[in-house]
């Protein structure tokens, strides 16, 4: 027993010196026969940690599926204005003292660039009005070089909409999103043809929801972004992570003509109102009661002792229109319109715009120190300047 004991006190010993040995110098015989033992797996766990927090968090790295959906339905529009003609240009005593060249200004047409989304198979376009204002030759450029000349559908100065129409087979069409369930921080793409340098995709986020008396369009209702839009990205499309269609690029905010970080788009929702009604009827249809707002200051109610805080002030109202005709009088201050409560001039506005003209709304009113409803029977909106007054 004691040999027993003896022989393996010494194999043990041996064994030890051994391995020390190795281990101080050949180290590396240890690791070689460790390659699939604990070591591997601690190293793939902190590798694959950043991946797994950003998949659990929603992160994204690139955009480019959301890109390649949209971009081949986001079009580049050249809106060209023939030049006034001289009522002297065939007069031949005219081009003898003045001769043909000093005509030459005039015989340059006026050129427009901007942008455009196809918005069905059938050709419908949405871009913006003032992208094509006053046009007399309307060319689109799909991404895949397809050239061909627009129709317009119709316009609305005061949306700042315009449809139009092209005539073309295998048309990519974007599919709409929902501008309803934007939130504040989403990331918005914003596509179009900024500068005529060719179609360009820039990236940001949703910076403010329902934007108004920017004094850029009669009804508005802008969704801001920080994403660079610039002279040229005007119709086109703004649209959100998953490549869905959520607004039409309008303006920008800028001292320099550059983008710096604000920009407007109309919602898709609004875009979406105002191409059926130009398709179905040629025309928008709004309501319209006859009134000349303004928002209601605490100055102001303070002044004629209201007891509310909130409202719009009605500073006039037409004679014979259907707000007179309902009753409203200059003074009173709007605090509803049907069902909508209204707290300032664009919500009215809209409020009134969105009820079909010939039907009876109640108008909730403050008079003085007392509440009231008013029953007006509405009247369409007539085609008007978006600098008109009178709602």
């Amino acid at each position: 027993m004691r040999r027993t004991w003896l022989i393996f006190s010494q194999a043990v010993t041996v064994s030890v010196a051994v391995l020390f040995v190795v281990a101080t110098l050949k180290p590396d015989w240890l690791r070689k026969g460790n390659r699939q033992g604990v070591l591997p797996n601690i190293v793939s766990i902190i590798e694959a940690a950043p991946a797994v927090e950003g998949a659990a968090s929603g992160a994204v790295t690139s955009y480019s599926a959301a890109a390649k959906r949209a971009t081949p339905a986001v079009v580049s529009i050249t809106a060209s204005k023939a030049p006034s003609r001289s009522p002297h240009a065939d007069d031949p005593w005219f081009r003898f003292f003045f001769g043909e060249q000093g005509q030459g200004r005039q015989q340059q047409p006026q050129m427009g660039l901007g942008s455009g989304v196809i918005v069905s198979p059938e050709g419908y376009l949405l871009t913006n009005n003032h992208v094509i204002e006053g046009a007399d030759d309307i060319e689109v450029q799909l991404p895949d070089r397809r050239q061909v000349r627009a129709k317009v559908v119709g316009t609305d100065p005061e949306t700042d909409v315009a449809v139009l129409k092209i005539e073309l087979d295998k048309l990519p069409v974007i599919a709409f999103g929902s501008a309803d369930t934007l939130e504040v921080g989403d990331v918005v793409l914003a596509i179009g043809n900024p500068f005529g340098v060719g179609q360009t995709v820039t990236s940001g986020i949703v910076s403010a929801l329902g934007r108004n008396q920017l004094g850029i369009n009669t009804f508005e209702n802008f969704i801001q972004t920080d994403a660079a839009i610039n002279p040229g990205n005007s119709g086109g499309a703004l649209v959100d992570a998953q490549g869905n269609l959520l607004g039409i690029n309008t303006a920008i905010y800028s001292r320099s003509g550059g983008s710096l970080g604000i920009g407007f788009a109309i919602p898709v929702t609004t875009a979406r109102q105002v191409m059926e009604g130009l398709i179905r009827d040629g025309q928008v249809t709004r309501g319209w009661i006859g009134v000349e707002p303004r928002d209601l200051t605490p100055e102001i109610a303070e002044t004629f002792n209201l007891p509310i805080r909130q409202g719009v002030l009605i500073t006039g109202v037409l004679q014979n229109g259907p707000a007179s005709a309902g009753g409203l009088r200059p003074g009173d201050v709007v605090v509803k319109v049907a069902d909508t409560p209204v707290v300032n001039v664009s919500q009215l506005l809209t409020a009134v715009a969105a009820l079909k003209p010939q039907e009876k709304a109640v108008i909730g009113v403050q008079r003085g120190d007392k509440a009231m409803e008013l029953t007006v029977t509405v009247a369409q909106r007539p085609k008007v300047s978006p600098k008109r007054s009178i709602e």
